[in-house]
């Protein structure tokens, strides 16, 4: 077994890193692979926005001349100086049921790491908080949401042999279309929206989204102010991801709350397009568009993967202002089924509101941590 550092700047490298998954998850109707353009660029240090200040290394593990194990580990600077930490990061992490492959990357990880001064790593975690996080541990009889990661169910145990402890659980859950949600949620909704002043922005162009991308990242770094395990997002992260999510945004679906002038809340909700990336293979071009195009105008899935209220207009009524907003995305829509995607355990109000709305919690994402 043979661990190596890949070059970035190495097109056969790059195209060997990012071909594993598809030999790995033959045969497995529930995996979608990543949009083409979006894999490449987290390798691309020129264009991705994590590359001005932090960085990372790649890592392919080979049993005699063939890949059976791949893993990034990131030193996200601007990460440790907001929590004062010495973190490593691992992600991308894919590999054959080989726990001596998966040793032999985790051990080039720890090296790496240690070199740099990091004395912790917490995994999995990507290069913005767009990336999925965590390993799948229940719910394996399911499709992923978009952007949200799969796994065979025996990565959890090549992990832990590595080393690591559990840290933290987000849960995941499904709502039908059909589910009827309580009068008194859009009553109390309106209540307080006209008691405190509150409006929702909706949108009808793709065009309009753009305007609001500094209105979200004020959103985000006021959110996560005062919290640790994030960091705040840079004007060009902030762009970055804009871009990433407006390609497949229905503007219907992005809600903005206001309070007068400001924005304290907002729900993201999207077409679920995962079929066609599975029959596409996440390529785009020459042909993948016209399929990406006809599954966003056909699917009948929609993911809800962002809401929040900044946290000093909580417990006032304006989560139920949101809730009310889920249930006309929903309707508005014209989609059956729903997922509401990585909850944090920690967030047990907004799970038990949830689970009252009747949302089934049904797939469980674990981080994992460990000392270096």
């Amino acid at each position: 077994m043979i661990v190596r550092e890949i070059s970035t700047d190495n097109r056969q490298h790059v195209r060997l890193f990012l071909g594993l998954p598809f030999r790995l998850y033959r045969g497995v109707p529930q995996w979608v692979p990543p949009l083409a353009g979006d894999a490449r660029r987290m390798l691309e240090r020129r264009r991705h926005p994590f590359y001005r200040h932090s960085d990372a290394a790649f890592f392919l593990a080979w049993a005699g001349e063939r890949p059976v194990g791949r893993l990034a580990v990131l030193d996200n600077a601007h990460y440790n100086a907001h929590n004062g930490e010495h973190t490593a990061f691992f992600s991308l992490f894919e590999c054959a049921d080989d726990p001596a492959a998966a040793r032999g990357l985790f051990d080039a990880a720890f090296a790496w790491a240690r070199s740099r001064g990091l004395d912790r790593m917490v995994g999995p975690k990507g290069l913005t908080a767009l990336d999925g996080m965590g390993l799948l541990v229940q719910g394996f009889a399911h499709r992923p949401a978009l952007g949200i990661p799969y796994n065979p169910d025996y990565y959890p145990a090549l992990v832990e042999a590595a080393g690591f402890t559990p840290l933290e659980d987000v849960v995941s859950g499904y709502l039908g279309a059909e589910t009827v949600f309580p009068a008194r949620i859009h009553e109390v909704a309106e209540r307080v929206a006209a008691r405190r002043g509150l409006r929702v922005a909706r949108f009808r162009r793709r065009r309009e989204l753009l305007a609001l991308v500094p209105h979200l990242q004020g959103l985000y770094n006021a959110a996560i102010e005062g919290t640790s395990g994030n960091a705040p997002l840079t004007a060009e992260e902030a762009r970055a991801m804009a871009q990433q999510i407006l390609w497949f945004a229905d503007p219907r679906l992005i809600k903005i709350v206001y309070k007068g002038a400001e924005p304290i809340g907002f729900l993201f909700a999207y077409p679920d397009i995962s079929a066609a990336l599975q029959r596409t293979r996440g390529r785009l071009w020459p042909w993948g568009w016209v399929s990406v195009l006809r599954e966003f105008r056909r699917t009948e899935w929609i993911n809800i993967n962002g809401a929040g209220i900044l946290p000093q207009h909580r417990g006032l009524g304006a989560t139920a202002v949101l809730f009310s907003e889920i249930h006309r995305s929903i309707v508005e829509s014209g989609c059956r089924h729903v997922e509401i995607v990585q909850v944090g355990l920690g967030n047990e109000r907004m799970q038990r509101e949830l689970r009252d709305l009747g949302v089934d919690f049904c797939k469980t994402h674990r981080v994992y941590e460990r000392r270096l």
